[in-house]
């Protein structure tokens, strides 16, 4: 089995390496951090091959050349998954360009990274007739969360670009599963200054993730308590969602901004 991972030099990312090494899956592992990753390998080799390569989402010539290397060297992944996120508050206004550049970073990374790192592989895929893309969304796509505009939006938009590629992939043998994960214990939360209920480690998440991918779902929320919480949602009136949010937003902060201690996946 061939499985290629964005964002995993840490968080999820890192413990899907970890739990698809354990199955003796061939892993192609992209991410910023260098060292990060190195150390990663490092662990992992006497379980399985890995490939690493240094790169950022954003940047599509390096994730198209991981994808190309990637490919000549081990053929055509059974499993693609766009896990690279980041998430800072943000805030609308401000003098100067504000969080105009974090906006940018975020929505580039969450939304655009994914779909480099789709484009990268799915052509070869599609002959193939075979293998699973799956993208790495949020919960907190299903509402603009307060301080997270631009977090909100990017898992947003990620959530309908998958939809709409699951669709536009039927009948072509490749499968599209868009995860949607709570809270999680990653380097990306751990700073976050109000309550994370139904928090689970990366760990569990991870094996979560599995079972999803394995069962190729279509759209997975977890844990099971946040997915109650994330189908209702939607269904809450807006006056109610806004009167909830003016009470909690008295008592406690929004997600840090990008100036402050924060975490990707």
């Amino acid at each position: 089995m061939n499985i290629f991972i964005t964002g995993a030099s840490s968080g999820l990312g890192e413990a899907l390496a970890l739990l698809y090494a354990e199955r003796g899956a061939v892993l192609g592992l992209l991410a910023r951090r260098r060292d990060k990753l190195e150390t990663l390998a490092y662990n992992l080799a006497e379980k399985t091959t890995v490939r690493i390569y240094q790169g950022d989402v954003c940047d599509r010539d390096a994730v198209q050349y991981a994808a190309d290397d990637f490919m000549a060297s081990f053929g055509v992944p059974d499993i693609v998954i766009a896990n690279a996120g980041v998430s800072y508050g943000t805030v609308t206004g401000g003098s100067g360009d504000g969080d105009l550049p974090v906006f940018r970073e975020v929505i580039n990374t969450n939304l655009l990274g994914m779909v480099y790192t789709f484009h990268s592989f799915v052509d070869t895929m599609r002959q193939a007739r075979a293998g699973t893309l799956v993208g790495v969304a949020s919960i907190a796509g299903y509402r603009g969360l307060p301080g997270s505009g631009g977090y909100s939006a990017s898992k947003a938009a990620a959530i309908a670009y998958l939809e709409s590629l699951r669709v536009d992939l039927q009948d072509s043998g490749v499968s599209v599963v868009t995860l949607c994960p709570g809270f999680v214990d990653t380097p990306m939360t751990r700073y976050n200054p109000y309550p994370m209920p139904f928090l689970i480690t990366a760990q569990k998440a991870a094996q979560l993730m599995i079972r999803a991918i394995d069962r190729k779902k279509r759209c997975y929320l977890f844990p099971w308590q946040m997915m109650l919480i994330g189908k209702m949602l939607p269904m809450i009136p807006d006056s109610v969602f806004d009167a909830f949010f003016r009470f909690f937003l008295k008592r406690v902060s929004t997600k840090p901004r990008k100036d402050l201690p924060h975490g990707d996946e």
